[in-house]
């Protein structure tokens, strides 16, 4: 399948003007950390698809950095699951197993759940809110999304959905974590190729979560998170399952 998908996207690999743009984010003090965010964005963002193989030459140059900055780059993002050094062969994305992502929802459930879980009633303080307030922006921006048919732009503000359910904590390493955890996910999208199937059928839950966090409902709004994601492992591993399957 890791063939497959590098062949499809050769032109992707070919192409690394886009990342000369990047260069201006490492500034003065290049760093294996700022070149791993940067390439962490692009994987997330799908430029690099699972199974497709790294150029240390081509990336270094386009960044401009030295290839043990970029090896160390490389190395943070295998730490995080992103990629995988295979011997003799390279670095390439990682393609997510199904057994990943049946663990990738355990841990969101534990996280996400704690987090709503720990505000208990309401009314709340004003940190609370505000982190409730960038809870119900991403669920605008997915709605109108939605209406715009762009379905990408969908993908991108329920994960943004996610991580401020997560920031509810306020806990920097537990956002740290679901940074990673929700990288990882992605990768999943991205060989499922259709962000409307899987993101689509929940803006409606997003709304009903957020509401219930409004009126100071905790409880029940951990119970439809619960519920919202035990629904969407279900149906993701499942049609994961037949595209690994279908190679």
């Amino acid at each position: 399948m890791a063939g497959g998908v590098a062949k499809n996207d050769q032109w992707r690999l070919a192409e690394v003007s886009g990342l000369e743009r990047d260069r201006a984010l490492l500034g003065r003090s290049s760093t294996a950390e700022r070149v791993a965010d940067i390439l962490r964005d692009r994987i997330t963002e799908g430029y690099f698809p699972p199974g497709a193989r790294l150029s240390e030459e081509s990336i270094g140059g386009a960044l401009g950095v030295s290839r043990n900055t970029l090896r160390e780059a490389f190395r943070l993002l295998t730490h995080e699951r992103l990629l995988v050094h295979e011997l003799n062969r390279g670095v390439f994305v990682r393609v997510v197993t199904v057994e990943d992502l049946d663990d990738i929802y355990r841990v969101r459930t534990l996280v996400e759940c704690a987090a709503v879980r720990g505000l208990g009633e309401g009314p709340y303080g004003a940190r609370t809110t505000e982190g409730i307030a960038a809870i119900e922006a991403a669920v605008r921006a997915g709605e109108a999304a939605s209406d715009d048919r762009e379905w990408q732009d969908l993908s991108t503000a329920n994960i943004r959905f996610h991580q401020a359910i997560v920031a509810l904590a306020g806990s920097p390493r537990t956002d740290e974590l679901m940074r990673g955890v929700l990288a990882e996910l992605r990768l999943v999208f991205h060989v499922m190729a259709d962000p409307r199937r899987f993101h689509a059928p929940y803006l409606t839950r997003n709304r009903q979560i957020v509401e219930a966090l409004q009126s100071g409902d905790a409880a029940e709004a951990e119970q439809l998170l619960l519920s919202y994601l035990e629904d969407s492992r279900r149906q993701l591993s499942g049609a994961y399952a037949q595209r690994i399957a279908e190679g």
